[in-house]
């Protein structure tokens, strides 16, 4: 028999229906999920082996949860996904506000309601998407929106005194009842209003205006907080802190690849722009490393941390910078260029605090750093370390030896000679790869080191070994007016313009800094 086909309390006692609490569903299915070997929580990456455990445990002993981490770990899509470890339906008697059980009504419109129509009492079906309950903590929330008040508008149409249960209108969470309730960022409430949720938790009172209510609530409570609030805006009371029994710590990816699958997961990229614009294992991964070099910079604030939003949202922007340029250039194919990597800086610059030092330094500089050294991290991955090239000082048959081993020294010698290039931001890919090949010992140094890449995968890392000898320090970029220029390093600080090392014997920097 479908279960929605009762409607009536004598219907549902004769089938048979027993009820569970909220917290006794929750460990029951996912009791099930562990035995048939199921995903607790699909979509979230990176717990597998610290949260989501955590929170299993937490679910089986029947614990309220605080989830404790930095802005964009997940906590309030773990809490969300609870709902599905909730029975898909569950009887409630119908017009109740606070989702009364048949068997065991609360409210006095439950009860008034069973002695009054006794096994006829209609009923109705909730589905688990119905049972959960949301709220942002601010420093406006009132007793009134969690608990309740006196409704003296109801008390007016009723006919009704103050000192009638009728008259009170019940606030959130005792409309949540026999569901999931989530506070975020619990800390920013009022130290008075917490108050008010310790009896809920513990006894399940609810005391309003005056009305000393005996409402055993059946609630699974969850909260989040982000450490930084402990400081800088509130804090949780200690005894509401110690009647949440489980405190589960979230963190952000620990390594790029886990990074990328849920950049990959969340990223919205359309249909048509993924058909248009190829994006490089190696774009993504300077885009993810932007995120890891942001949460370790000085110039970052850390209490506040690095959202996992500000690759996602990087990573569509770096799309759509391409996509326009091919717009632009009436190119019906193109991949992300590094140099449309210039369109993620408000990706960045949006998604991080600030400490003193880096509000000087200003937002923008900030983002560019952060970009530069990503692309140095990341270059070493991919191409032998400029910095031990540069560290080499012998003499002798033994430094001819090392300088000939050194793969950038063709390269570093053509800006040596005074020659410089320019790629404009919103240039055609086929003018960008002859630009490229202009540079002597380019092409030749990344064919010997990917002899398979095609001919835009090896333009690609061409643009890489540019943007990578330059965050080394090798040569130096400027970026001007929607132009990328490259250019030899001291001619570039000393401001002298093209300086002549046709005579490799007058090339003073080449032995040393160029090893």
């Amino acid at each position: 028999m479908n279960i929605q086909n009762i409607k009536t309390l004598g219907e549902l006692k004769k089938s048979g229906y027993k009820p569970l609490t909220v917290k006794e569903e929750l460990r029951k299915n996912l009791l099930q999920k562990i035995q048939a070997k199921e995903n607790t929580f699909s979509g979230i990456i990176g717990y597998e082996d610290s949260v989501i455990p955590d929170t299993e445990r937490a679910i089986l002993s029947r614990h309220n949860i605080l989830f404790l981490g930095l802005r964009g770990q997940a906590k309030t899509r773990m809490a969300r996904q609870m709902t599905e470890l909730l029975d898909e339906y569950i009887p409630v008697i119908e017009g109740s506000e606070v989702n009364d059980d048949p068997m065991a009504p609360l409210s006095k419109h439950g009860r008034d309601l069973i002695a009054q129509h006794g096994d006829e009492t209609p009923i109705v079906w909730i589905h688990r998407s119905e049972r959960y309950g949301e709220k942002l903590a601010t420093p406006d929330v009132s007793v009134a929106d969690l608990i309740g008040d006196i409704d003296p508008i109801k008390a007016a149409n009723l006919r009704l005194n103050f000192a009638d249960e009728r008259v009170i209108h019940y606030g959130i969470i005792p409309r949540s009842n026999r569901g999931i309730f989530v506070i975020n960022e619990i800390p920013d409430l009022q130290a008075r209003i917490q108050v008010a949720l310790f009896n809920i938790l513990e006894e399940g009172d609810i005391q309003i205006r005056g009305f000393k209510l005996r409402m055993p609530l059946d609630i699974m409570f969850v909260f989040t907080a982000n450490p930084e609030d402990y400081t800088n805006r509130g804090s949780i009371v200690t005894p509401l802190k110690d009647r949440i029994q489980s405190q589960i710590l979230t963190h952000y990816p620990k390594d790029i690849e886990t990074s990328l699958a849920i950049t990959e997961q969340e990223a919205d990229v359309l249909a048509e722009q993924q058909k248009k614009i190829d994006v490089s294992d190696l774009i993504k991964r300077l885009i993810e490393q932007v995120a890891f070099e942001a949460r370790g910079n000085e110039y970052v604030d850390k209490k506040s941390g690095v959202s996992a939003r500000l690759t996602i949202s990087a990573y569509e922007n770096a799309v759509s910078t391409a996509e326009r340029r091919a717009m632009i250039q009436n190119e019906s194919h193109t991949q992300v260029w590094l140099s449309d990597l210039a369109g993620i800086i408000p990706s960045i610059t949006g998604k991080i605090e600030l400490v003193y030092e880096g509000e000087q330094e200003g937002p923008y500089q900030v983002a560019l750093n952060l970009l530069d050294k990503a692309i140095r991290t990341q270059f070493a991955q991919y191409f032998p370390n400029p910095e031990v090239m540069k560290k080499r000082k012998t003499t002798g048959k033994a430094s001819q030896e090392k300088a000939d081993d050194n793969p950038y020294k063709e390269i570093t010698k053509w800006f040596d000679k005074g020659n410089h290039l320019d790629l404009l931001v919103d240039m055609k890919d086929a003018e960008k790869i002859t630009a490229l090949y202009k540079v002597e010992g380019l092409y030749g140094m990344v064919k010997k080191l990917y002899p398979r890449a095609n001919d835009k995968e090896s333009a690609l890392l061409m643009e890489f070994v540019l943007h990578g000898l330059s965050a080394y320090s090798l040569i130096s970029k400027k970026t001007i007016e929607g132009k990328i220029q490259f250019k030899d390093l001291i001619g570039s600080m000393m401001n002298l313009g093209p300086i002549n090392m046709d005579d490799d014997d007058d090339n003073a920097f080449n032995d040393d800094d160029y090893r």
